[in-house]
């Protein structure tokens, strides 16, 4: 059989515009290199309950990769060969068979604030209501204004911005990449984040496949090594401290020259108390120092930050049910 006539490669994908755009554009970069490849639309649990808070969906067992593993699985069956992920959304704990294929490079890491008239949010009136589903940005939100009233902010990317043009919301927080994908200059601005730490892995997005596949194989060209070492090391601290997506918790690394910045930080739910580290590494230990700095921030009060917020959520899982 010639090259030309083996089967396309399946693209597993959500249905959501930016999901497509990101799918889209893997399967550009695969044809650009002579790989032929079909979407295949996936429809996700985590899809079907746009319109719960999150610690909710979690509570069913469907927060925590909720648009992650149901793709893996199809992916586990033989129904496609290639997932593609924001790679915020994939769990630190995989499926052996599966390997990250592929991280690209990345995109803004930071946090957009959307306002209806591009009001900075030192400027916002007292009291603003701010939509987000983001513990972590609940928190530092909190912490950098304690007079804000924050709700949660559920539905897909158009969803949010057509509440906030409605008045439901007087500003809104979603990852600057999700807009620069989406191609949309809309009014806000980047959060600063010395005060906003992003969360592991924002603006990355990875290609998940088979181990020793055809597929793997594939998209392997499409690895960009300085993402992938700066994910590691946020993937490798949010991992010591556990807690999921229940617990409000950043980790930013960099590669700059010859070292790598690296910034984490755990809060409480209110956003009042937080342990923070920022600093330098060596890339060459990247994987010890990472395991440090985790452990550092566990204890000198990250892990009791950590059970807290379990427990909140524990608490508000059983009021609502």
């Amino acid at each position: 059989m010639r090259a030309s006539e083996h089967p396309p490669l399946l693209i597993g994908t959500r249905g959501s515009k930016l999901a497509l755009v990101q799918a889209n554009h893997v399967k550009d970069l695969l044809t650009g290199m002579g790989v032929r490849t079909e979407l295949n639309i996936i429809k996700t649990s985590g899809d079907t309950f746009v319109d719960r808070p999150l610690y909710q969906v979690t509570g069913m067992g469907m927060g925590v990769g909720a648009f992650v593993r149901e793709i893996d699985d199809r992916m586990l069956a033989g129904e496609i060969d290639i997932g593609v992920h924001s790679m915020k959304d994939v769990p630190t704990e995989r499926p052996p068979e599966l390997t990250i294929a592929a991280v690209l490079k990345r995109d803004s890491p930071y946090d957009f604030l959307l306002t209806r008239d591009g009001t900075a949010l030192k400027d916002l009136p007292e009291g603003a209501v701010i939509g987000t589903t983001s513990l972590r940005r609940s928190s530092q939100l909190l912490r950098f204004r304690n007079d804000l009233n924050i709700k949660d902010l559920r539905g897909n990317i158009d969803t949010r911005i057509r509440k906030l043009k409605e008045g439901q919301y007087d500003g809104i927080l979603l990852a600057e990449a999700g807009l620069e994908r989406m191609k949309w200059d809309l009014p806000g601005e980047r959060l600063n984040p010395d005060d906003f730490v992003p969360s592991a892995n924002q603006g990355t997005v990875v290609i998940i496949t088979k181990k020793g596949s055809e597929a793997e194989r594939a998209v392997r060209a499409l690895d960009d090594a300085n993402t992938r070492l700066e994910t590691k090391i946020e993937r490798t601290i949010i991992g010591i401290l556990g807690g999921g997506c229940l617990v409000p918790v950043g980790a930013f690394a960099r590669a700059e020259g010859d070292r790598i910045h690296v910034c984490a930080e755990v809060l409480s739910v209110d956003g009042k108390r937080h342990v923070k580290i920022d600093e330098f590494i060596n890339p060459a230990e990247y994987e010890n120092e990472a395991m440090r700095i985790g452990n550092e921030l566990k204890q000198k009060g990250g892990g009791a930050l950590v059970d807290e917020a379990v427990k909140t959520f524990a608490a508000k899982r059983g009021k609502n049910g």
